[in-house]
């Protein structure tokens, strides 16, 4: 779990509790990460270590993605042929995924990720760029 440059992983561990540091490991079937350009890495089946210092929460994902386009990526990660539908329909399709990433990022309730995704036409970072 801990590289340390030859440190025993144990001691390690016991350090970090030391400093109030405190690591999980999340059991996840896939993560989703949409780019600022609409671009999304779908990691299946990734590693996921959440560390907990000093009142901030760090994410490390290890695993290789799956690159989906811009124009089709809510219709390739479903599996789905719903371009045509996603296209105009910005504001009634916001994916789940998208809610709970904005929710996660700036502390808001899903409600509130909503809407501030519905505000900035779908786009993730926008929203959590607008409730920072």
């Amino acid at each position: 779990m801990f590289g340390g440059g030859g440190m025993n992983p144990r001691k390690m561990q016991q350090m970090m509790e030391q400093m109030g540091i405190d690591v999980t490991e999340i059991d996840a079937e896939s993560v989703t990460i949409t780019t600022s350009d609409g671009e999304q890495l779908v990691f299946e089946a990734p590693e996921i270590t959440r560390m907990d210092a000093q009142g901030t929460q760090t994410y490390q994902i290890v695993g290789e993605p799956n690159r989906q386009e811009a124009s089709g990526a809510a219709g390739a990660v479903e599996g789905g042929d719903t371009d045509d539908s996603d296209a105009g329909d910005a504001d009634d399709e916001i994916p789940e995924s998208d809610i709970k990433l904005v929710a996660s990022q700036t502390g808001v309730s899903p409600g509130e990720a909503r809407e501030a995704l519905e505000a900035e036409d779908g786009e993730p970072a926008a929203a959590i760029s607008r409730l920072e």
